[in-house]
Order: C-alpha cells, then structure tokens, then sequence
C-alpha cells in the first residue's frame, strides 16, 4: 500500500491502491474534528485569520466542486458558530488541471488527487510551481527511496505527515515555496546574521 501526501498547492492527497479504505478513514476522522474556539478543551480546529482569508478558502472550495470535485466532507456547510470559521473539507476527483490543484489554498481543505504508479505520483509532485513540504505512507523501502530523492520539495517525510523539521535542520521549500537565498533555522540562520569575513595572504 502506497499513498503520498503532498503538500504545497494547498494539501493535495495523491493515493493509489486501497483508495477505498484509506477515504473511509479520512472521511470518518475528518467528520469528527472539534471546530471551534481553540482555547476551549477539546477543540481540535480554530478559525481562520480573517474574515477575507475565510472567503478566500470558501471560495476556493466552490469553484473546486464547480469544476468537478466531488465534495466528500464539505466543510462550508459544517461551521460551528459566528466567527471565521471554516469546517475540514475534502474533495475528491481533484484534477490537475483544477485551480484547487494549482494554487496555494492555506486552508482546512484536503483535495485527493488519484494516479495509478509511483512515478505518476511523483511527477504530478514536480509539475507543481510550488515545492514546500511533501510526505509518502508506504512499507517499501524502495519506494520512499525513490520519493524521497525524485521529488522536487524542500522537505520530505517518509511515514510522517507533517515533513516540518526540527530547528537545527534547515526550513523551507523549493519553487515558488521559497524566497530569499537562505531558509530558515539551522545553518542558513546562523549565516543570515553572520557577517563574513575572507582574508587571503601570501608569504614569502
């Protein structure tokens, strides 16, 4: 069982093989999430930043199903309460060519993207602009070698599902994920407030 989340255009879910069973467990997990205020127990999921960013995603989640996805969780209809709050959302039969696939979305939508092999995966992976974070489930060995060293991103988990390192490795992604010329934590930070200094002599 193989099965690749990718992260970068929004979150996009690009399974194959027990696509069935895998959606059960999403459907079912996402179903139960706690929405709402997040200082309150028990609450899983806050509101978005604004009411503008609220709108952006809803948006997004509209023109999604407008295009052809099919809405499994459809967090639009699920609000908790007053607030900018937005319930998880997945949609599936996403496409690459769907504005849900290509753009960053930054919201609690998940969008499933089905391919047939790993090397579909992994280059439905690289055909996107943006490279941040990506991450394979899988029992093979050979296949998170293959995903792990053929996947344009700047960061990769094998079997976690948040690629985000720990401080002292560096942060961030390739593509249109990345800005500036040194990423964040790690070496590159220390050298973002280091000033170098070269000297070069000769005796004789």
């Amino acid at each position: 069982m193989y099965s690749a989340l990718v992260a970068g255009s929004g979150t996009v879910l690009t399974i194959f093989a027990y696509t069935r069973a895998l959606l059960e467990l999403l459907v079912a997990r996402t179903k139960s999430l706690n929405v709402g205020d997040g200082s309150q127990a028990g609450v899983e999921m806050g509101p978005l930043v604004t009411s503008d960013h609220c709108q952006r995603v809803t948006g997004y989640v509209e023109k999604g199903v407008a295009e052809g996805a099919g809405p499994l969780v459809d967090g639009c209809q699920n609000k908790p309460g007053d607030g900018y709050f937005l319930g998880p959302t997945i949609l599936d039969r996403v496409t690459p060519q769907m504005t849900i696939a290509r753009e960053e979305i930054f919201g609690p939508v998940l969008s499933v993207m089905r391919v047939n092999t790993l090397d579909e995966a992994i280059e439905m992976v690289n055909r996107s602009p943006f490279g941040n974070a990506t991450a394979i489930f899988t029992s093979s060995g050979r296949s998170a070698r293959e995903y792990s060293s053929r996947c344009e991103v700047g960061m990769v988990g094998v079997n976690v599902g948040v690629a985000a390192p720990m401080a002292f490795f560096p942060f961030a992604g390739w593509k249109n994920s990345f800005f500036g010329d040194l990423h964040a934590h790690g070496k590159d930070a220390v050298g973002f407030y280091t000033e170098q200094k070269v000297i070069m002599s000769r005796w004789f």
